[in-house]
């Protein structure tokens, strides 16, 4: 491991201290058996046991220990150097050697543990062989067998902990490029939405309230010569305030809009045309081609939102006195052509937003969020010709245009 040990879980503090709890075991019982068998040198025997139990308990008190594996090196060999004497002294300090297999492998580098526990289990082996005055394989298979099953626990635990790390780091990352993506999904939304909100607020309000501009400025100039047509532009300037205000609450409301409330999309248009021609100095038609076909509210909604905006646009930009509007349902898509006799413009540099350029910019989104196109053909003092083509099925993700 690159660490010198693995931070603490309570599972990891619950294994320390049981191992703790070995070695001390393991000391009092040496000690024990050299008193109650009274065995040669019983009082150095329990000094050595108490000096090993000392010293072994000043590591896990000293941070350093933990953070250093030069700390933790010294401190074994001083645990091992009296552990040393200990066996010298008791066959019975071999069973101490286990417990100590594990501090070495968990606190040295692996090369380093590998050699301490190989010198551990040989002075084991040597020690209780001197106390027996002989030696047999038998005796070796206790310590080495001992070390071998340290080993395997030890670097089996350092790999499925390097393993959690990777795992725990591979889920911070994840976690963290959630977060982002959340982020950079929530941004797109707010902006896809201030989009949609711009369009709608273009194509209904700020459009009625230049009728309304134009229909006062029109009574103004008609007073006091003509109060009748003075008021005549008065009632439709109210009448399209009231328009206005029904769409800001269904605009709020987040209904469909009133034009479209029980009625079909070639209605509305017909309509559209109709209050168009009664509320400015302009004629507009409407032309129905082909069988007429319930479409989805998206489409319908962002057609007429399109013909609101090309006749706002043709009233209040192009002076045109005739306009067209033709709705033509030509199998597998729905065409809307919006064409004036203005004085045009040059479609390669479009009026700027305040203008009437914003109200392109927005007709070709609508269009393209239905998996359509808009096009546009003009030319100074030749007139304008929009044209714009939605297919019969709309794409899966599309705006909710039918939501303003």
């Amino acid at each position: 491991m690159n660490t010198v040990a693995p931070v603490l879980t309570p599972t990891t503090r619950a294994l320390a201290w049981c191992l703790h709890l070995l070695i001390i075991g393991l000391l009092a019982l040496a000690a024990g058996r050299a008193v109650t068998g009274d065995r040669p040198h019983a009082g150095w025997i329990v000094t050595a046991a108490g000096v090993c139990g000392l010293v072994y308990a000043v590591g896990p008190v000293l941070p350093g220990v933990r953070r250093s594996r030069r700390a933790a090196a010294l401190w074994l060999a001083a645990v091992g150097g009296v552990w040393l004497v200990l066996l010298a002294l008791s066959p019975d300090a071999v069973w101490a050697a286990f417990p100590l297999y594990f501090l070495q492998l968990h606190l040295l580098s692996r090369r380093a543990g590998l050699a301490a526990v190989t010198v551990t289990a040989a002075a084991a082996v040597a020690g209780f062989a001197t106390h027996q005055q002989s030696f047999s394989p038998a005796m070796a298979i206790g310590p080495a067998l001992g070390a071998a099953v340290a080993v395997a626990v030890v670097w089996g635990y350092q790999a499925l902990y390097r393993e959690s790390e990777h795992r725990r780091g591979l889920i911070e990352e994840l976690t963290a490029t959630r977060a982002d993506l959340a982020a950079a999904q929530h941004t797109a939304g707010v902006l896809a939405e201030r989009d949609r909100l711009a369009r709608e607020i273009h194509d209904t309000l700020a459009q009625g309230l230049s009728s309304i501009q134009l229909l006062l400025r029109a009574a103004e100039r008609a007073l006091p010569q003509a109060p009748h047509n003075a008021a005549r532009h008065v009632g439709q300037a109210r009448q399209a305030a009231v328009d206005s205000l029904a769409e800001a609450r269904r605009f709020v409301a987040a209904l469909t809009p009133p034009t479209l409330e029980g009625t079909t999309l070639a209605e509305a248009l017909e309509r559209l045309c109709a209050t168009t021609s009664a509320r400015h100095r302009l004629t507009a038609r409407f032309r129905l081609t082909g069988d007429p076909a319930p479409r989805a509210p998206a489409q319908e909604v962002a057609l007429l939102r399109i013909a609101q905006s090309a006749l706002a646009n043709t009233v209040h930009h192009a002076e045109a006195t005739t306009a067209e509007v033709a709705l033509a349902y030509l199998g597998d898509h729905v065409a809307l052509d919006v064409v004036d006799d203005g004085h045009g413009f040059d479609p390669a540099r479009p009026p700027a937003p305040e203008a009437g350029g914003f109200g392109l910019a927005a007709m070709r989104a609508r269009a393209r969020a239905l998996g359509g196109t808009l096009t546009v053909e003009s030319a100074p003092g030749r007139g304008t010709a929009l044209a714009a083509r939605v297919p019969l099925t709309p794409p899966t993700e599309t705006e909710p245009e039918a939501r303003p």
